[in-house]
């Protein structure tokens, strides 16, 4: 019986093994690729790894959007780093020579304001972030405060001291919600990474217990947000990225189509480390613009 048991648990893993090398052949096959391109109607860019690193366009991102452009298609950028707002995002991409409308530039510092807003209204946050998540707080109305906060918001904070955990964690032992920006541990730099807000969220979770609810990429909250400002259909979303648990989780067990972009954080051997499994895998966006022109010429 136990040797029966053994062979069968050693066919369930073959059988798994079969599958997911046939995935990842549909993930590389450019035909398989040109289908699912084909009905999307918006891109969702990530930023950090994906169109840029650091302060480095990457030669090809122009290329890309003027493609997707004549293509007849959208785009947008979204980026979980919540070190930063809309606005310097904007500002940065016009020093690098990407010139777009606010309506554009979306980040995970909406999506938690959006939450907020609609399901503690009136409440106060204490916010561990820069000045710049500070003043997104601020400007849509929500009221910063300290010690009689109503909840602890947790960005990806460069500002970080020990003060503000101290302050941090004294407020979510006293029970007060925890809600984090974006899950992300690290964020891509030219040299390497450095600690993101998943990380800063963990030495919180070691000291009271508590994790927070996120709300960047790959919540739920997110893909509806994104949903709601293109005014698309899942099915008609592809989300691209550089980061599995992020990027491709958020588009994961949806009709929304995922591209992992191989410029950035991910190689080919992460995927099958993840269970969130992209649908198709590029080696960067110059790869997605051959593809999209293919496709414009066979018309």
């Amino acid at each position: 019986m136990r040797r029966q048991v053994l062979q069968n648990h050693g066919a369930e893993i073959e059988n798994e093994g079969v599958r997911d090398k046939l995935n990842l052949e549909r993930m590389l096959d450019s035909d398989y690729k040109k289908e699912r391109l084909k009905q999307i109607r918006c891109f969702v860019l990530d930023m950090d790894g994906t169109i840029y690193l650091g302060d480095k366009l990457f030669d090809f991102t122009p290329d890309f959007l003027d493609t997707v452009k004549s293509c007849g298609k959208d785009f947008i950028f979204f980026t979980n780093n919540s070190s930063k707002n809309a606005k310097a995002y904007l500002e940065k991409l016009k020093k690098m020579g990407i010139f777009v409308s606010a309506d554009k530039m979306l980040i995970s510092n909406h999506v938690i304001i959006k939450h907020i807003k609609e399901n503690y209204p009136g409440k106060s946050a204490y916010v561990v972030g820069t000045p710049l998540l500070e003043e997104d707080f601020r400007l849509s109305g929500i009221r910063l405060a300290k010690e009689d906060a109503d909840l602890v918001v947790l960005g990806f904070d460069t500002t970080l001291t020990y003060e503000k955990l101290v302050m941090a964690c004294n407020l979510v032992r006293s029970g007060k919600p925890l809600l984090g920006v974006n899950p992300d541990f690290n964020c891509p730099v030219e040299n390497g990474f450095i600690p993101d807000c998943g990380s800063m969220a963990a030495l919180i979770r070691a000291s009271t217990g508590v994790t927070p609810e996120f709300f960047g990429k790959p919540s739920r909250h997110t893909l509806d947000y994104i949903l709601e400002k293109t005014d698309c259909k899942e099915e008609e979303v592809a989300v691209v990225g550089d980061r599995i648990y992020t990027d491709i989780a958020l588009a994961y067990q949806t009709k929304a189509t995922s591209i992992l972009v191989l410029t950035g954080e991910c190689s080919m051997e992460d995927i099958s480390k993840n269970a969130a499994k992209p649908c198709l895998v590029c080696g960067s966006l110059a790869e997605i613009t051959r593809l999209l022109l293919e496709i414009k010429n066979e018309k």
